[in-house]
């Protein structure tokens, strides 16, 4: 891999396992300097910012909070930027994911899943602009190809993401032409780690899907490198990886 990000200051959120593990992984091996957030997931974040700075020394920091705290979210920013002296992508990765069938909606629940899924990455990616301007920086959004076609039982969390990906498109206006701003929309990459999706579940997933397989974290953290090395002239524009699975829907 080139090394077109060498040097790069880049905050990625929900940093610390699974797709988020990835996209660092990705964006280090290609010279990015990474801040990477985590809530819960201590042990994990501290293992890859180990395994990371053994690569190249003092090149990842970690980053502590609770994205529905907003009021600490340009913190996280700030931390970034003290550190590394700039600010160059943003990737809003952190997520959650959980069903709330009509019936069982409540406002916690609301507030949860838009906070995580939405409002948080708004208020970071306003506290992030004015360093992306500086530096011609760009921002990538994790979204969801149910953000386009719902996920029945899973109405608040389908509503969070489509207002992501509406977010997405209508920052790429207003930052632009200084800071792109682009989506990744996974398909069947991960399944739930709350057991959610059964096998009969995860069959009838993958029967929907064009490649008859699910994807891989890296094809993920492949298409954000993609958008934030290698796409100079895109932006608001949303790439589903989904295997096939948002035309066979």
């Amino acid at each position: 891999m080139s090394v077109q990000l060498n040097n790069k200051a880049i905050l990625v959120t929900g940093a610390a396992k699974r797709v988020g593990a990835a996209i660092a992984r990705r964006l280090h091996q290609a010279g990015a300097r990474l801040a990477l957030h985590y809530n819960s997931s201590e042990r994990e974040a501290r293992a890859l910012q180990s395994e990371l700075n053994l690569q190249r020394a003092q090149s990842v920091i970690l980053v502590k909070a609770d994205l529905l705290e907003i009021a600490g979210l340009a913190e996280i920013v700030k931390t970034c930027v003290e550190h590394f002296g700039s600010l160059d992508a943003l990737v809003n990765n952190a997520s959650t994911f959980y069903p709330t069938p009509v019936g069982a909606i409540s406002e916690q629940k609301w507030d949860e899943l838009v906070g995580a899924n939405l409002k948080a990455p708004l208020f970071l990616c306003q506290a992030a602009a004015p360093h992306l301007r500086k530096s011609a920086g760009c921002i990538v959004n994790i979204t969801d190809i149910h953000a386009e076609q719902p996920l029945k039982n899973y109405v608040v969390y389908t509503v969070a993401k489509a207002g992501l990906a509406g977010l997405t498109r209508s920052l790429a206006r207003e930052l632009g032409p200084e800071v792109r701003v682009n989506g990744v929309a996974p398909g069947a990459i991960l399944w739930p780690e709350d057991g959610s999706f059964d096998e009969v579940a995860r069959q009838r997933v993958i029967s929907h899907t064009a490649l008859k397989r699910v994807g891989e974290p890296e094809d993920i953290a492949r298409a954000v490198y993609y958008l934030i090395a290698e796409a100079p002239y895109v932006t608001g524009q949303i790439i589903a990886i989904d295997g096939g699975r948002s035309v066979t829907l």
